[in-house]
């Protein structure tokens, strides 16, 4: 209560001068006559070995182009990835956030939009659209409208743009299949008889490091870390009001399904199949990649490339230089839904969610920073820098992305970090982004690639978007149900067999009575007061 009233007092203080901004700013050629000031998030990922992440040669390309295009002096303040919703929590209660703000937690924007923390967005997107024709063009009003709320028309977010909605992959080392004659499994039998044998041939795949033999491994995060495998047990075609209710939770932990899914991992946990120690080392930890980078894991679930980020360092790379070059990590198919498909639930074309908090006094050239890095020149700048130092250019047109040194190092894949507006290859020619997806990874063979993004663009369902307006009770909840979801699907797979159906079960109670069962309940009844009888979305 008392960090409510303090932002609240502090809100009391800036509301009238963050509404009267509105009529405050005018553009001549799209310049502000004065110049202005603004501040913008960008993700510190703790890169050994990278680029100053407020410093460097994207930044600068940025803070150049803003200045001479717009009048606006660009400056970037560094938040943690791994705790940035902690972290951004504690800057919107200190009134200290940047300007322009940048999360993938809706439900933090969501609770102090509703404490009068957030700058409503929807005049200004509507007023000054003529100004931000690349923001318009590149978002579309999908995006930019996808959370307005149905009801009230405020506006407290922009969804900005998945480009490659590939979601997460199973990764296996192909070369581990070969020396034990093994076809890529298809199934989860086969998959499970694939991690059999590389348990029980531990000392031919490992030899004298036999002892550190990881068959299946997943992180703290077992709802990310095990998606495809948990995801194919809940219905493909359930309904979009089933999915609604119970969606508030990006692992997917209400679902139907999940429950027997978690069961097969402690199932699995408790034959020696998955890393042991999973549970002990949270965000951010390099571990398990070191594990891997060492070739001691022969299976995992992550981002649909996650192996073959990062350049040199990447996990690809380092494996190879280790083991040799015949070891590499291939993207798999291999969980099976109950009709025999391979459905992969992937979101809408949303990602991050940018946001105002209600110190910013330039909400305008805030806008113009998004448009300014929506221009596809802009965009494609960023994402593959200068021919000779971050990329080369192939006899097909093709960009191939080469290992950078210094202030050309990117710390995020396509440099996410600085293309808000974008995630994923988005070059100004989109048959020049297609010939070059391929290639977009330093010291990667292609042909890894090629099979991961296809396996990702299979027998996909995309989730509509069910914009039912606010629900309260998800209102402060985040952290609180994202830590006890963590802790449920940890040691639920950790437990003795005897103990997981209690394990999982007390922990589910505990969840939805902590504010999980208040939040369906209210989904459920948003719903039915928008949708009327329908199941089913347009």
């Amino acid at each position: 209560m008392k960090k409510r009233f303090l932002v609240s007092l502090m809100i009391a203080s800036l509301a009238v001068t963050a509404a009267a901004a509105v009529n405050a700013s005018e553009l001549t050629d799209g310049k502000f006559a004065e110049t202005k000031h603004i501040t913008v998030e960008v993700y510190d990922r703790g890169i050994d070995g990278g680029s100053d992440v407020t410093n460097n040669m994207y930044t600068e390309y940025i803070k150049k182009g803003m200045l001479e295009d717009h009048n606006v002096e660009v400056e970037f303040v560094a938040v943690p990835r791994w705790t940035e919703v902690e972290q951004i929590n504690n800057l919107l209660a200190a009134g200290s956030a940047p300007d322009l703000c940048v999360t993938y937690d809706l439900p933090t924007i969501k609770t102090y939009s509703a404490m009068g923390g957030v700058i409503d967005m929807a005049e200004y997107v509507d007023t000054y659209k003529d100004e931000l024709p690349n923001l318009w063009n590149w978002l579309t009003e999908t995006n930019i409208n996808w959370d307005r709320d149905p009801s009230t028309g405020e506006l407290y977010d922009i969804e900005t743009k998945l480009a490659n909605q590939n979601r997460t992959n199973c990764f296996v080392r192909r070369d581990w299949l070969e020396k034990l004659g093994l076809e890529a499994p298809t199934t989860k039998a086969e998959f499970y008889d694939m991690l059999c044998a590389f348990r029980d041939n531990a000392e031919l795949l490992l030899g004298d490091d036999a002892a550190k033999m990881i068959p299946f491994s997943v992180s703290y995060d077992v709802g990310w870390r095990a998606s495809t495998l948990i995801e194919s047990f809940i219905d493909p075609d359930m309904t979009d009001k089933e999915f609604y209710i119970n969606g508030f939770d990006d692992r997917k932990l209400t679902e139907n399904g999940v429950r027997d899914a978690v069961e097969l991992l402690n199932q699995w946990y408790n034959e020696g199949l998955l890393w042991k120690d999973f549970a002990l080392y949270t965000a951010g930890d390099t571990t398990e990649d070191d594990m891997m980078k060492a070739g001691y894991v022969g299976a995992f679930i992550h981002n649909w490339d996650y192996p073959y980020r990062n350049g040199t360092d990447s996990i690809q790379a380092n494996l190879q230089r280790l083991v040799g070059e015949d070891a590499a990590y291939v993207s798999i198919d291999p969980f099976e839904d109950k009709n025999g498909n391979h459905t992969k639930w992937v979101s809408g074309p949303i990602d991050r969610k940018v946001f105002f908090p209600i110190t910013n006094q330039e909400p305008l050239a805030c806008l113009l920073y998004l448009d300014w890095l929506s221009v596809p020149e802009h965009l494609e700048y960023l994402q593959i820098g200068d021919e000779g130092v971050t990329h080369e250019v192939l006899e097909s047109g093709a960009v191939k992305i080469i290992a950078a040194t210094g202030d050309a190092i990117q710390n995020s894949g396509f440099n996410i970090d600085y293309t808000l507006t974008c995630n994923g290859l988005h070059l100004a020619d989109d048959e020049r982004t297609a010939l070059s997806i391929a290639y977009s990874y330093a010291e990667v063979d292609p042909e890894l690639v090629e099979i991961a993004n296809a396996i990702a663009k299979t027998e996909n369902r995309e989730i509509k978007n069910a914009n039912c307006g606010v629900i309260e009770a998800e209102n402060g909840m985040t952290e609180t149900l994202n830590s006890k979801r963590d802790i449920l699907l940890d040691t639920s797979v950790s437990t003795s067999v005897e103990n997981f159906a209690a394990t999982f079960d007390n922990a589910m109670a505990d969840y939805l009575g902590s504010g999980g069962q208040a939040i369906k309940d209210e989904r459920e009844a948003k719903w039915n007061s928008i949708y009327g009888d329908a199941e089913m979305l347009p």
